[in-house]
């Protein structure tokens, strides 16, 4: 198994403090340790510990990519019964509440990855050593990363800038205007490319492409594609980065196992979220998982066959997702997995679960492995999340520059990845204008399905409701507030409307 950066459930606390007390007949002491400002940010060692605590919590963003394709028309909840996991059955059928755990997990997560960020950047100028602008350039992309996944799930956030939420801070800080909020993590993202090397300095660590391509991805999302476009060229033009396989010169048959080749920090992973099945875990605490959650709750259930392992037969692909691929793309096969053709292949067989289609996404789907895992089988599944991948920054792209005019340079990049999938030239986009930017839409959701980016590309292209069953436009564009933060800000946070 390749080294990852991250290994540790929790290398660095944010703000630790042990009490310990010992009582009996001959002595009774109490002990109280505690790391803090004062005491820490000392050496390049501390303030890499804090790096590697504010990376951590990108494992528990498993839950933020599921629900990315629950809740949109790419993949149903699945699970055993109407009952498991309610907050995904909710978010499913769009009758999700304030009352639901599952968003409370991506709030409290998201936060909590805010401040460990910031908590470096807070003391950023504390101690000198050779390195450290890089350091403080990764702290600056996790922080903007994690509030762009709570500003594109729950709309304007709380923000305190280069400092630490502390309790009493929810009844006096409020939520920010969302144009606040962009123009913090756009801030955030244009210092830290400023820093950031080309190279990683391990892998799994941010670079300079990670930043370009978020940064561009965050004005795509706020509709300024003219400087979405320039920005996410930037990485293309890198060198740094190159689709995995060329399908004019790659039989087909190789390209068949293609999602597994592009992964694991390849050629074309910009920003990959690191997991290891080394560190066990349990359902007590899923966060504490160093492998990545997704994968087992997405496997079939009571799974007998080659190459895969069981799961909870959540996130299954509705039947519907079967008919957007077209004759010859290779790409259906690698995305989803269809058990009746499996089983008549290979014999292999499951149980069939909750909302079953016989469909199951192949791209993370638990695989058997030569060793046992640690803890939880389901719960240690090792494969990364390509969070950002060279493909996705294409289509990235493309979509901008429809919208600037310049269909030559949209087409090319849409086409290099049509290209690939089809292993010819003869299925080329050449639409122009608004049917231009609606083929380069259509072929994200080809080329990312299963990838949790679905219910956000549909929510910001306005494109949701009408095809996302149970979806209120004006409502269900943003998720509600947990109900336990409004109750802990007092009312100091309005509910999202409609909510």
């Amino acid at each position: 198994m390749k080294r990852k950066i991250i290994t540790a459930i929790m290398a660095f606390s944010i703000i630790a403090t042990i009490s310990v007390s010992c009582s009996d007949d001959f002595v009774e002491r109490d002990v109280v340790y505690a790391i803090g400002s004062d005491n820490y940010f000392n050496s390049e060692e501390e303030y890499y510990k804090a790096l590697v605590a504010a990376y951590d919590i990108l494992q528990s963003t498993y839950v933020n990519v599921i629900l990315g394709e629950i809740a949109s028309d790419n993949t149903l909840s699945g699970g055993g019964d109407a009952n498991d996991v309610i907050g995904w059955q909710q978010i499913d059928e769009m009758i999700h509440t304030p009352v639901n755990s599952n968003l409370n997990d991506v709030w409290g997560w998201m936060f909590a990855g805010v401040n460990r960020a910031s908590y470096i950047l807070e003391f950023k100028d504390k101690t000198e050593f050779e390195g450290k602008a890089q350091i403080i350039a990764e702290a600056r992309f996790l922080r903007a990363y994690y509030q762009f996944e709570l500003v594109k799930w729950f709309g304007g956030i709380p923000m305190k800038g280069d400092a630490r939420f502390e309790l009493g801070d929810e009844l006096t800080i409020p939520r920010s205007k969302k144009e606040d909020v962009y123009a913090a993590i756009e801030n955030d993202l244009k210092l830290a490319i400023e820093d950031l090397s080309p190279t990683a300095p391990q892998i799994g660590r941010v670079t300079k492409g990670a930043a370009q391509a978020l940064l561009g991805k965050v004005y795509l999302y706020q509709e300024k594609f003219d400087l979405a476009g320039p920005m996410l060229d930037n990485v293309i033009n890198s060198g740094m980065y190159r689709l995995t396989k060329d399908s004019n010169t790659e039989s087909k048959d190789q390209y068949s196992n293609l999602f597994e080749e592009i992964g694991e920090n390849g050629i074309e992973s910009v920003f990959e979220v690191q997991y290891t099945d080394v560190e066990g875990a349990g359902f007590g605490c899923l966060q504490c998982s160093e492998g990545n959650v997704a994968v087992g709750f997405s496997g079939p259930r009571s799974y007998d066959g080659p190459l895969f392992t069981s799961g909870f037969s959540f996130n299954v692909p509705t039947q519907e997702s079967l008919t957007i691929y077209e004759d010859g793309d290779i790409r259906k096969d690698i995305t989803i997995l269809n058990m009746t053709e499996w089983g008549a292949q290979t014999g292999a067989t499951y149980t069939p679960g909750y909302k079953d289609t016989k469909l199951f996404n192949r791209k993370y789907i638990p695989r058997k492995r030569s060793a046992q895992a640690a803890g939880d089988l389901n719960l240690t599944n090792p494969n990364n999340y390509r969070a950002i991948r060279y493909a996705d920054v294409l289509l990235m792209a493309a979509e901008a520059f429809s919208h600037t005019n310049n269909p030559t340079k949209a087409q090319e990049y849409v086409n290099e990845v049509r290209r690939r999938a089809f292993g010819d030239e003869n299925h080329d986009i050449t639409s122009t204008g608004p049917q231009l930017t609606q083929d380069i839409l259509d072929e994200r959701r080809r080329e990312l399905l299963g990838e949790g980016h679905r219910f956000f590309d549909l929510v910001r292209t306005k494109q949701a409701e009408g095809k996302i069953p149970g979806y209120v436009e004006g409502k269900n564009n943003l998720f509600p507030i947990p109900i336990e933060e409004i109750k802990f800000s007092n009312g100091n946070w309005e509910q999202n409307p409609n909510y």
